[in-house]
């Protein structure tokens, strides 16, 4: 594969090479007064990016998963019960995950391609008087399908039924590329990483806690060290870290915050949605279905593509690979070999995605498929045209 095509995975994503080169930095003491003027800002940026003013925000040597089960680890005890939804490969591996450390886990089943079931959390924990469960647990956007799921309304069916459960949220193909409210939607603990919409290599989990969250430190009573948010917290307040910090990521995530803060979030929220409507045009006019349900559950961050019955959606990637050196995302799970996915966040252009969506078409030519080499890419050719017309009419 040609380090000069650009990916168009969910993750990692396309790196700036600003970003690159600011990963790749000269060994600091990390005891020096130096590591905290690279700490500092990262905290600072990433609680802007969450919109957050009160966020606590932590940096772990991990990825997503890590952040998983530092959300967990740190808020929650033995048997404690929590409440989730399995509509994905990304929810159902965060359940395996809490069933791994001895929670209960009450879990609503969903279609794949749905998003999560906000009705039936709220009969559940309407039902829930006896408060037994300490947490709720909700994807925001599940990458395996490509569907995005209403964070706020997650948080009305609490505060509805008066719930005091704590609302952990795995934001890790959202924050920083969709819109993220932290204080608003009433978010107890968030999690990403920095691979996504951070555009940054794997290796950060980054996770923040609100103050509730914070407090339930105090009495969970899972085990933890490496993911000890208190141990951190500690060593944050001496401008320092309880272990060897990834210097290099952290130096990145400082411009990283830097650079989306400087195109401005609802900037590069709407870059995000409007790639992704010249990828939904491309597959309309491709006449294929889209794994979502309905146009509420799309996501700006991933799309994942239904191929006709008996057909080998892994096939496409493959051969995209093999013959074109351009990555796409396989299907996963219940979806393996029945959908593939186009990745369309972090540091991506139009022209960019015009190419993969190019791509695509001479893949799914090449292997029998009833596509018109041209018709994706007009379709999304009209969507970005469109756009800049009203970018320009806007700015006349």
């Amino acid at each position: 594969m040609s380090a000069q095509n650009p990916v168009f995975i969910p993750g990692p994503t396309n790196m700036p090479e600003a970003l690159r080169k600011a990963c790749d930095m000269p060994t600091i003491d990390h005891r020096s007064a130096v590591f905290g003027e690279i700490l500092a800002p990262c905290l600072a940026g990433v609680r802007r990016v969450l919109k957050s003013e009160r966020a606590q925000v932590f940096l772990f040597p991990s990825t997503g998963t890590g952040g998983w089960e530092t959300a967990i680890s740190n808020t929650l005890s033995p048997g404690d019960k929590v409440l989730a939804a399995r509509h994905g490969m990304f929810s159902h591996r965060w359940i395996d995950l809490c069933q791994r450390h001895g929670l209960s886990v009450q879990v609503v089943e969903a279609p794949w391609g749905a998003g999560l079931p906000a009705d039936r959390y709220a009969e559940i924990l309407a039902a829930d008087t006896a408060h037994e469960i300490k947490a709720v647990l909700a994807t925001h956007n599940e990458t395996a399908t490509g569907v995005r799921s209403d964070i706020a309304a997650v948080r009305r069916t609490l505060d509805a039924a008066g719930h005091p459960a704590l609302l952990l949220v795995d934001g890790v193909s959202s924050i920083a590329s969709m819109d993220f409210r932290m204080d608003q939607w009433g978010v107890d603990v968030a999690v990403t990483g920095s691979q996504k919409g951070f555009m940054l290599p794997a290796g950060l989990a980054i996770v923040a806690f609100s103050d509730k969250a914070w407090r339930a430190t105090e009495t969970a009573k899972l085990p933890r060290t490496f993911f000890d948010v208190r141990d951190m917290g500690q060593s944050y307040a001496r401008n320092g870290f309880p272990y060897t910090p990834p210097v290099g990521l952290m130096n990145g995530l400082r411009l990283s915050t830097e650079m989306l803060l400087k195109e401005g979030l609802e900037n590069v929220f709407a870059r995000h949605r409007r790639i992704a409507d010249g990828v939904r045009a491309a597959v309309a006019a491709w006449e294929m279905p889209l794994c979502a349900e309905g146009p509420e559950l799309w996501s700006d961050t991933v799309s994942a593509i239904r191929t006709p019955e008996g057909f080998d959606a892994t096939k496409i990637v493959t051969h995209a690979a093999a013959k074109y050196g351009v990555a796409f995302g396989v299907g996963l799970g219940e979806v393996a070999g029945k959908v593939f996915r186009i990745g369309h966040l972090g540091s991506l252009t139009d022209v960019m995605m015009l190419s993969g969506l190019a791509t695509a078409e001479m893949a799914m030519a090449d292997l029998g498929l009833p596509v018109r080499l041209g018709s994706g890419v007009a379709a999304a050719q009209e969507v970005y045209r469109a756009s800049e017309a009203k970018l320009e009419k806007a700015a006349a």
